[in-house]
């Protein structure tokens, strides 16, 4: 029997996304979401393909018990964790450092090495882990593959990896520009290039992924050249509740003058600041509706948004040299259209423009929203990071283990 499904797990502190998919066709034979694990009130919910939605809640204590609810449920539809058709499972792991180019199968040596970065990614990397030594448990026979959001962003040349600070200090505390999102950008960048009908290797795209957490890329030829996230993913754009690029001795004034702990300054940058702390909402929906009505504080807060998105387009493209296209995706990139025309308004030298009617149009397929015979292509592209994992891990087990 052919060995083609691939489970994915993204493990949060108190949830577990999922996804099960049949690599013959990369169809989805069903997603789900364990939520308030720990709680009373856990949350179940798992949609088959082609069925209805099931919800179930109750107290599920920790991942393991959500991982057997999870295998439950798959079972119901014939599509149990004990399947001989059942792959490996493919976990997303935020944090991979310097380490972690590829997709790895998961041994000690590598659960050991996940663990050494907890100091750099302490809100994912134990959720991560939890994941995996919890399905390990319930499939000790089935290959673990971790997938790194790091991974795709560790070709950056040292010039962009770099921060500017004492070498030895930088090494002996591994200080250095990571990036995240690497499974989005890497999607979305070869997706770019299909979309324009030519190979990855001949494309320079940037991509901006814009959801609650937002980040962007420059891509040459199919590899990662310069990202906004760094050392966490506090760095770069603005974003729902996260500051993005800001002078660092901000934090030494917030400390000295405001009184403010390491830990406070932590929660106020990360989740008190952004599009949230500047106006006190994060749905760019609600932001576009205040500004309808008139709303001079959202409005500030749009525009702030936009000119440091602006900046850092304006800055990938001296990067890259040339620029083929630039691609949109995520929750906010792929839905607000008002972000995608403010983005490139008035960078018209630069070969970029929307087409109105373009970019008003909806839909879930990657589409071109710039004018017939731009020079430089604008795209909306959806992301997928669930197939991308999927994909890296059947394609890491496939090789080693010659599965058909």
């Amino acid at each position: 029997m052919s060995s083609s499904r691939i489970l994915v797990l993204n493990s949060g502190s108190s949830s577990v996304k999922y996804q099960l998919l049949d690599m013959r066709d990369s169809s989805r034979l069903a997603v789900g979401l364990v939520e308030r694990i720990g709680e009373e009130t856990s949350r179940l919910k798992h949609t088959p393909a082609g069925a209805e939605a099931r919800e179930w809640t109750g107290p599920i204590a920790d991942h393991e018990a959500a991982l057997k609810a999870v295998s439950a449920e798959l079972a119901k539809d014939g599509l149990g964790l004990d399947s001989p058709e059942l792959a490996a499972i493919g976990h997303r792991v935020v944090h991979g450092g310097k380490h972690f180019t590829e997709p790895t199968v998961v041994d000690d040596t590598v659960l050991a090495e996940i663990e050494r970065l907890i100091p750099v990614a302490p809100l994912h990397n134990p959720a991560n882990l939890t994941g995996i030594r919890t399905a390990q448990a319930l499939r000790p026979d089935l290959p673990q593959v971790a997938v790194f959001d790091t991974a795709f962003h560790t070709t950056m040349p040292e010039s962009a990896a770099r921060y500017a600070i004492d070498v030895q200090t930088a090494d002996e505390h591994r200080i250095r520009r990571y990036g995240f999102h690497g499974t989005s950008h890497a999607y979305v960048s070869r997706a770019t290039a299909q979309l324009l009908g030519r190979a990855p290797e001949d494309v320079n795209v940037i991509v901006l992924h814009l959801g609650n957490g937002a980040s962007a890329s420059a891509v040459r030829g199919g590899t990662c050249v310069d990202t906004s996230m760094g050392l966490t993913p506090l760095e770069g754009l603005v974003m729902g509740t996260r500051s993005g690029d800001m002078d660092p001795a901000v934090i030494f004034h917030l400390m000295r003058v405001g009184g403010m702990s390491a830990d406070e300054i932590d929660t106020l940058l990360n989740k008190k600041s952004g599009l949230i702390g500047l106006c006190g909402d994060n749905d760019m929906r609600e932001i576009r509706r205040r500004i309808d009505e008139g709303d001079e504080q959202a409005q500030l807060a749009f525009d702030i948004y936009i000119h440091r998105l602006k900046k850092y387009i304006g800055a990938y493209y001296a990067v890259l040299g040339r620029v083929d296209a630039i691609a949109f995706t995520a929750g906010v990139g792929e839905n607000a259209a008002p972000v995608r025309e403010a983005a490139v308004a008035g960078l018209e030298e630069l070969g970029l423009a929307v087409d109105s009617e373009l970019n008003a149009v909806r839909g879930d397929a990657p589409r071109l929203i710039s004018p017939e015979h731009a020079r430089v292509a604008v795209a909306v592209v959806p992301t997928d990071e669930e197939l991308e994992i999927a994909t890296q891990t059947y394609a890491l087990v496939k090789g080693s283990q010659n599965l058909t």
